[in-house]
């Protein structure tokens, strides 16, 4: 089985929950949610098996039902106060449905209706609905003003879905909408020159220079970090944490207990938190799954040499959205491998299969995913292990660097 997250932010872009997006077999390429009594039990085992907490944390997890899956006692096994129930657009209604919602809304679920193109006022659900969710693409802003006032002047929660842009972002925002799901977060929003702080870059890139050295110094890069205090109280937490909490009485000591390889990807993670504090954490958070999970997807495929690149490449696959920059602008200037900067500028190389499965993976397109998988052999249950054991690494790195 696979299983994927997409967030959902409300206006200040702080996260609300995330959908659930779910692949169940190998005959099943484009499925995110469960369809039958079968697949109700592999969903709900599997959530548990893993642990939703580890997947959403203390946010709402959005999961798709129909007709079926609706009238499973399993859905009861999930707190009402994590699940919010996604009714799909095809269901067929009746009373025994209706009844059911009734039911399940009395017990604290919250329901949405997803990809609402119904009429408001005639469709049986919408009094029963907490939530009601339009896909951008099908259902433009501009063709949906009359039904969004209806569903505000029933104070019903609004989301925009297929957000692509921060445009739409505001212009959704200005409309009414409360929650917003897609992916402009992760867009870079180029409209002027943008620039990072000069002394703050200026450490970080000194640190990343030293590292490309033929043979760096620890001598040296502890003297970089040990001249900025709240670069060195970070690191120290994060060699801590590395290292199990054994006692360093000095920078250059864990320096040298981490290795170069290590240290090169905690600089960057510091550099990306600190670059992206104007930027939604999510952004920050994507890039940390990513540079777990790319790390895991070259351990299980072909690319076992090129660990490190591919970590590196996941890490830097969000800069251009964090500075705001075209990818190849946000790159200037960090001395990174060509394979790193053809997989995220050209789009091409030994790396840029893992970049493309990253993506796909997000997005829930199981075809992609199936057929990347394929070409680099790798197996389904090991690559949803690792995309959840990367969920939970960043959850707990992002406390770490908090």
């Amino acid at each position: 089985m696979f299983i994927a997250r997409q967030p959902i932010f409300n206006k200040i872009e702080e996260v609300y929950g995330y959908e659930l997006l779910f692949r169940l077999s190998d005959k099943s390429n484009k499925f995110d949610g469960p369809s039958s009594k079968k697949a109700t039990a592999s969903v709900i085992g599997g959530l548990f098996e893993v642990g939703l907490e580890e997947i959403v944390g203390d946010k709402y997890a959005f999961v798709n039902f129909d007709e079926e899956f609706i009238h499973s006692d399993s859905i009861e096994l999930i707190s009402p106060d994590t699940l919010v129930i996604e009714m799909l657009e095809n269901i067929s209604i009746d009373d025994k449905l209706i009844n059911r919602i009734i039911e399940l809304k009395e017990k604290g679920y919250k329901i949405a209706l997803d990809d609402f193109v119904e009429e408001y006022n005639e469709y049986p659900i919408v009094p029963y609905a907490n939530i009601i969710k339009y896909d951008l693409m099908e259902t433009p802003l501009g063709t949906i003003e009359d039904s969004v006032k209806r569903a505000l002047e029933d104070r019903k929660i609004i989301l925009a879905e297929k957000v692509e842009t921060k445009e739409e972002f505001l212009e959704a925002r200005e409309m009414g909408f409360h929650l917003f799901q897609g992916y402009f977060f992760s867009r870079p929003n180029i409209v002027e020159k943008s620039s990072v702080k000069a002394s703050s870059k200026s450490q970080y890139v000194r640190i990343l220079w030293e590292l490309k050295k033929e043979e760096p110094s620890y001598d040296n890069l502890s003297r970089i970090i040990e001249q900025d205090v709240n670069l060195a109280y970070r690191f120290m937490r994060v060699i801590s944490h590395r290292s199990n909490n054994t006692l360093f009485d000095s920078i250059k000591r864990g320096l040298t207990f981490m290795g170069f390889d290590e240290i090169e990807r905690w600089i960057t993670i510091l550099m990306l938190q600190d670059y992206g504090k104007e930027k939604p954490q999510e952004l920050i958070k994507t890039s940390l799954v990513r540079t777990k999970f790319a790390e895991g997807i070259a351990l299980q495929g072909s690319l076992r040499k090129n660990i490190h690149e591919a970590s590196m490449m996941g890490l830097f696959s969000t800069l251009d959205a964090v500075l705001d920059k075209t990818m190849e602008e946000a790159l200037e200037g960090i001395s990174l491998t060509n394979n790193i900067k053809e997989a995220l500028i050209e789009h091409k190389g030994i790396l840029y299969p893992v970049y493309k499965l990253l993506l796909a993976y997000e997005q829930g397109d199981w075809e992609e995913v199936e057929k990347i998988a394929s070409n680099e052999q790798l197996g389904e249950d090991a690559l949803c292990h690792k995309y959840l054991e990367s969920i939970k690494w960043a959850n707990e790195i992002s406390l770490l660097i908090a």
